[in-house]
């Protein structure tokens, strides 16, 4: 089977190194301070920072760790949250993972690819509940391909319901050739990503049968610098833990990061750290799986290794743990979600032949949104950045001197306001006003008078899709 990689094409994980650093629990306090301190000044941590943080198991030392983690997303994302939805296109596959209930080789799962019809009434019943922003997932398929997903990025921004509108999609697929990634950035997509699931090489080959397409780790590896290279500069990176390791996924993922950053100017756009979950025909093997507080101190460390890097938490969760580890650095969930095929149209329970895995929260949009509001933070549905072409290496430098007040604050109150307006409930729009008028007494930047202009422009319904 032969594959496209790119110039220079580099396998950057090393095993042998990471387990190294793994294996080494020593617990320094000094100089794990040290490495929270530089954390705290925003400095992206070294994989040998990283580890020590990881080898951390003192009680006061680790609520040290929270309590940065804490700071440091409060310091770089404020209170906001952003909001998505997962959208399942197809679920046919051509590869065999063993964790996976789409696997080819299951055929107890149900298959199916929305046609157009079926893709406007998902669209519209997302629409409905106020989502702006989606992810487009689909299976490793020949059916599935650049130009296929493309026509469904455009289908999707072409459905408008009432005063609905999808204003990002984001892809999760197959990695592509530098053509293909070509071809789905014409549409007007926003992050690509591509996860490994596990970056250790033995699991990975333990997973993915070498006679399939996903069987080549170093393709996969390279999906995302070919990606970049292609012109696609926003990126999301991802493991899934429970697989190896987790210590060794979290070092493996900083140290993609860095070979991102090094060779691009810019790191990934978004981490992802899904944990498995029970699915139709799947076997768990329980000896990686990670418990609730090595979750927590995962998320944690990722937020304190890459300060800058966007951290999203599925609903794969429950919405305790969402509610617990939500403070430590996460800055997007999605909600509402429904991963069964044509799942946002229907209101039975799950049934999990026709899903990928069983999800923790299904709690709709506005039960969340409002859970969000009364703990203070401020749901954003805001696609800004893409559609000014703040993205990769320029995102980075916006990112640093006083890019949360200028842009992000205002624009998460202003697609705050059009929810609460459009689709909000009664708590939902007092909770929301309480919010929006707590952060305007707070927010201080020369703006604030054009943001309470465009804020009184959407309550009066004069305008919407407002932003700075």
């Amino acid at each position: 089977m032969k594959h496209e990689f790119t110039k220079n094409c580099k396998d950057f994980i090393n095993d042998a190194k990471i387990d190294a650093l793994v294996a080494n629990t020593a617990e320094d306090s000094v100089r794990v301070r040290e490495i929270i301190e530089k954390s705290m000044n925003k400095d992206p941590l070294t994989v040998e920072e990283t580890s020590a943080l990881l080898a951390v198991t003192d009680k006061d030392l680790l609520e040290e760790i929270y309590d940065a983690a804490r700071s440091l997303k409060k310091n770089v994302y404020g209170n906001r949250i952003v909001i998505f939805a997962p959208l399942y296109i197809g679920n046919f596959c051509i590869n065999d993972c063993k964790y996976c209930a789409f696997r080819k080789s299951l055929r107890t799962t149900v298959r199916k690819t929305l046609g157009p019809h079926e893709i406007v009434q998902q669209v519209e019943a997302l629409e409905d509940a106020g989502h702006k922003r989606l992810i487009l997932v689909f299976g490793e398929h020949p059916d599935y391909t650049p130009e296929y997903i493309a026509n469904t990025v455009r289908s999707v921004y072409d459905v408008k319901k009432g005063k609905g509108e999808i204003r990002r999609v984001n892809i999760n697929a197959a990695p592509l050739n530098a053509d293909g990634y070509k071809i789905v950035k014409e549409s007007g997509i926003g992050t690509y990503q591509v996860f490994m699931e596990t970056y250790h090489h033995g699991m990975y080959k333990k997973y993915h049968p070498v006679n399939t397409h996903k069987g080549d780790y170093l393709y996969r590896q390279d999906g995302l610098t070919r990606a970049y290279e292609a012109g696609c500069d926003d990126v999301g990176i991802g493991a899934l833990f429970g697989l190896y390791d987790w210590r060794f996924e979290v070092l493996s993922m900083v140290t993609h990061s860095h070979f991102l950053m090094d060779r691009f100017g810019c790191g990934p756009h978004t981490v992802s750290f899904p944990r498995i979950r029970p699915a139709h025909g799947v076997e768990l093997d329980e000896k990686y799986l990670v418990t609730d507080d090595e979750f927590k101190r995962l998320v944690a460390i990722l937020r304190l290794a890459i300060p800058y890097t966007g951290m999203i938490l599925t609903a794969r969760e429950t919405p305790e743990m969402r509610r617990e580890v939500m403070e430590f650095g996460v800055s997007q969930i999605d909600a509402g979600t429904r991963i069964e095929l044509a799942g946002y149209t229907k209101n039975r329970e799950q049934e999990l032949n026709k899903e990928q895995f069983h999800i923790g929260d299904t709690r709709n949009m506005d039960e969340i949104l409002c859970e969000l509001l009364r703990n203070d933070y401020i749901p954003s549905f805001c696609t800004s950045c893409y559609r000014s072409g703040r993205t990769g290496e320029q995102f980075m430098e916006f990112a640093i001197p006083g890019f949360i007040e200028k842009f992000c604050t205002p624009n998460a109150l202003l697609t705050l306001q059009e929810y609460l307006e459009d689709y909000g409930s009664p708590e939902a729009i007092k909770e929301g006003a309480r919010v929006i008028k707590h952060e305007l007494q707070e927010y201080t930047h020369s703006n604030k008078a054009k943001l309470l202009e465009k804020l009184n422009k959407i309550e009066k319904n004069q305008a919407r899709d407002l932003y700075f």
